[in-house]
């Protein structure tokens, strides 16, 4: 799902939008950052995907280019596609952060906007100066780590080189029944139970425990005795307090 949403006008900002892209979709992940020359694909159906990942993104960097105040015309027009995906954004609640690009864009001023935009002149903007622009990207990049949390979780998980769908625990002492509410697939790894003495239970097939069992016409019973059937992959290990026996060990 795309976080940030970065809204443009082609001929004005578009290049600067690119380079955006770049720096954050480098930073977070490309499948966070949404920009629609490269994010819709060829044959989808533009306005279902442009507004679909706008209202499920987490932000939105309106590019303000040089230009961008003289399309007064477009920025007028309800079905102007900058000015829909803003007021958008707005009906949405989702924040809004203007990015000045060029070192001699000016702020916007509301006696210059449409009535329905006035609101992007008190926001606080984001410099963007190609003559600046490493810092400047990375600055913009800080600001949507700060905006944005999960951005800024997820940019950390990668460099330590964990998986964010991964699931680790650490149980301490458990009486009773450990139960994880997320599905498993492959190996599971990473997960420390100590000191059980209720069921647990990974993979599939029945866990018996403490119980004497008949099995493969043996019984089993002793002291913390667990028997796993069906299909286990992995190792099952325990270590136990007393020695169990089944019947032929008795004599």
């Amino acid at each position: 799902m795309a976080k940030v949403f970065i809204n443009y006008r082609t001929g004005d900002g578009h290049e600067s939008a690119a380079l955006i892209d770049n720096e954050l979709s480098n930073r977070f992940g490309k499948n966070r950052v949404f920009r629609a020359s490269k994010s819709i694909l060829p044959g989808e159906a533009y306005p279902d995907a442009l507004l679909t990942s706008l209202r499920r993104s987490a932000l939105l960097l309106a590019v303000i280019g040089g230009d961008w105040i003289n399309f007064q015309d477009r920025l007028a027009d309800p079905e102007d596609w900058v000015r829909r995906e803003i007021l958008t954004a707005f009906e949405c609640g989702i924040p809004v952060v203007p990015v000045l690009a060029g070192r001699t864009t000016g702020r916007l001023e509301k006696d210059h906007l449409p009535d329905a935009l006035a609101r992007l002149a008190d926001l606080q903007s984001v410099r963007l100066d190609m003559q600046n622009a490493e810092a400047d990207l990375k600055r913009l990049g800080d600001v949507v780590a700060e905006m944005v949390p999960e951005l800024h979780a997820a940019e950390h998980a990668d460099e330590r080189g964990t998986d964010q769908d991964a699931v680790s625990n650490s149980t301490g002492d458990v009486h009773g029944t450990v139960v994880q509410s997320r599905d498993f697939t492959g190996d599971v790894a990473g997960t420390v139970i100590k000191g059980a003495t209720g069921p647990v239970h990974s993979g599939t097939g029945d866990i018996y425990q403490n119980s004497r069992h008949q099995s493969g016409g043996r019984h089993y019973s002793g002291d913390g005795m667990t028997i796993v059937e069906g299909d286990q992959r992995g190792d099952v290990r325990h270590q136990f307090g007393g020695r169990g026996r089944h019947e032929d060990d008795v004599r």
